[in-house]
């Protein structure tokens, strides 16, 4: 596939890259920053620098010819997406330049939380946990909820996978997967796990148009 991977400097951007190619894709990785790609040259990827992820203008020449569209952007913290979301406006721009350059299929990472609960996590999870961490994240979890509307109310065939807190070691391959719903009891996951996530996830029609709950 020749795809285009949004948020490619990030930790899981940059994870979806690797795999990308590893697995023979050609891949547009989109940055603000080339010197934080992190990842070797390679002759089937193509380093496009994007200022301003709300013009579809500047998205259109990234995106037309491509078989599919990852987006691996989230805010760096909470503090961010509160005084500048990015991933809510992004995504907007995104979904309506995918229509415009005719790219129909999208993956892209939210987050758990922004999820329902799920019943058999237990009370202190559904009643203290969660509410305190959803309200310590409101801003980021808010920027990701208008990126999930944004996402549902376009044309594109979606997939949202929503992992739990990520870490910063090895992918196992042997993550949970819950199509429709979170992972009960799921509280971490590796970024390349969730990578892993969003790749294959392209090529499974049964996760069209759902939300996709992973973690390890």
């Amino acid at each position: 596939m020749e795809l285009t991977v949004f948020g490619a400097s990030g930790g899981v951007g940059r994870e979806v890259v690797r795999q990308a190619l590893d697995a023979g894709h050609e891949v547009t990785a989109v940055v603000r920053d080339p010197a934080r790609l992190g990842v070797a040259a390679h002759d089937r990827l193509r380093v496009a620098v994007i200022a301003d992820l709300t013009d579809e203008d500047a998205l259109l020449p990234v995106l037309s010819g491509r078989s599919a569209v990852i987006s691996a952007l989230g805010a760096a913290g909470n503090k961010q997406a509160r005084l500048a979301p990015v991933t809510g406006p992004a995504l907007r721009a995104i979904v309506s330049a995918m229509d415009r350059a005719g790219v129909s299929r999208l993956a892209a990472v939210s987050a758990a939380p922004v999820g329902p609960d799920v019943t058999d996590d237990g009370w202190f999870s559904r009643k203290v946990f969660l509410p305190l961490l959803r309200r310590a994240l409101r801003d980021l979890y808010a920027d990701l909820a208008v990126m999930e509307a944004a996402i549902r109310a376009s044309g594109t065939q979606w997939t949202v996978i929503r992992p739990p807190r990520l870490l910063n070691r090895p992918g196992t391959g042997r993550y949970r997967r819950v199509v429709g719903a979170n992972v009960p009891g799921g509280r971490v996951i590796a970024r390349a796990d969730v990578a892993d996530a969003l790749l294959t996830s392209l090529a499974d029609p049964s996760t069209l148009h759902q939300a996709v709950g992973v973690a390890a």
